[in-house]
């Protein structure tokens, strides 16, 4: 999230940083509910309270370790849950069997594949400053090519088949837990399965954590250049910060779905012009060209303290996706034209990516060169 110094300015990027800390809290706050609700679900004496609780440590002791343990404990993770992934579905498909009218079960309506789709566009976009916290410890000599598809492939299979999954349990099940949908349907596998979900969450939220840690350290270093948090700050900042989640994940577990919903449409509308901005800048305004000592000057050294059109274009992009919004709380006029149909993050994509090229191209040129 350095890297956004260079488009918006020093204190220019302190809004998206802090959107982005908020993005992570959320996501944290809900795994520990699921893991939480998976603990009870193979072992009922296991409050869900409780889970929630170990959870939490799990994920607060990976983070204290930092990214080289995470990095491991990903690693095997990645295999183990890869293979009980496709172990469910032998199971499900096989074993426990599906319905006979599976494919007859519900219906298509616009609304609700437009919002699928955004939800599975927006999972992909949240992946960006995972990706922009992890790739900082790349080697020079690594291609951008390399980096860019294991990223991205990464991202799309994790995400591509747990979906499946989920949709195919959702589908069967009547009244609507998914936890216990997956653990009815997986028989004799369930304990297993649910075991390495449970595993799985503490590692996605020692991530959480520890990607969160590092945007609110970089938050703190934006006013206080000089300062350099070594590991005790982070263990702080981490212990603050898993105490927050904690208490929100009891207090929001309730009402999970509704809070979950709500939580990734606001990320929606928010990341969206973002996400436009940083990689149009990356890849047709500066090129990858960024003169990285002026990120951790206070003044932001040749980008400033505020990119004027940067910020412009995102709230340009904000503003243009009101009207297509559709949300328990607000449906704009174009969305309601649409039947409920929420096509905001492709408006916002759409406008702001020509907008921000156009106003900046000529200014980076003119940094680049001094990178140079």
């Amino acid at each position: 999230m350095v890297q956004t110094r260079g488009q918006f300015g020093s204190y220019g990027s302190v809004l998206v940083v802090a959107l982005v800390v908020i993005m992570y809290i959320g996501f944290l706050a809900s795994n520990l509910v699921l893991g939480g609700q998976s603990l009870h679900a193979i072992y009922a004496p296991v409050s869900t309270d409780t889970g929630i609780l170990v959870s939490a440590v799990l994920s607060l002791v990976a983070c204290a370790f930092g990214y080289n343990l995470i990095h491991a404990y990903t690693k095997v993770m990645s295999w183990v849950s890869g293979i009980i992934l496709l172990a469910a579905f032998a199971w499900i498909v096989f074993v426990h069997g599906l319905p006979t009218d599976f494919l007859a079960r519900n219906g298509f309506n616009l609304s609700g594949f437009l919002g699928a789709i955004s939800i599975a566009a927006l999972w992909q976009l949240a992946y960006a400053p995972y990706v922009s916290d992890y790739s900082r410890y790349m080697p020079k000599d690594i291609s951008e090519k390399s980096v860019f598809w294991c990223s991205y492939l990464g991202c799309v299979l994790g995400s591509l088949f747990p979906m499946i999954l989920g949709i195919l349990v959702s589908i069967c099940i009547v009244d609507g837990d998914l936890i216990t949908g997956i653990v009815n349907m997986t028989g004799g596998l369930s304990s297993t399965v649910i075991i390495v979900f449970a595993l799985g969450i503490a590692a996605t939220n020692a991530m959480n954590l520890y990607c969160g840690v590092l945007c609110t350290l970089t938050l703190g270093q934006t006013f206080l250049p000089k300062w350099s948090p070594l590991s005790g700050a982070r263990i702080v900042v981490s212990i603050v910060t898993i105490l927050i989640e904690v208490l929100i994940a009891i207090y929001g577990q309730e009402n999970f779905l509704v809070n979950y919903t709500n939580f990734i449409l606001m990320l929606l509308y928010v990341l969206v012009p973002w996400t436009a901005i940083n990689l149009v800048d990356y890849y047709l305004v500066a090129h990858g060209n960024y003169d990285v000592a002026s990120f951790f000057r206070r003044d932001g050294g040749i980008y400033g303290y505020f990119n004027s059109k940067a910020i412009f274009c995102y709230l340009l992009g904000i503003v243009v996706e009101i009207p297509f919004m559709s949300t328990a709380i607000y449906t704009g006029p174009a969305a309601n034209m649409l039947g409920g149909a929420d096509i905001s993050w492709i408006i916002g994509l759409a406008i702001v990516s020509p907008v921000y090229y156009f106003l900046c191209r000529t200014q980076a040129v003119a940094q680049t060169s001094l990178v140079k």
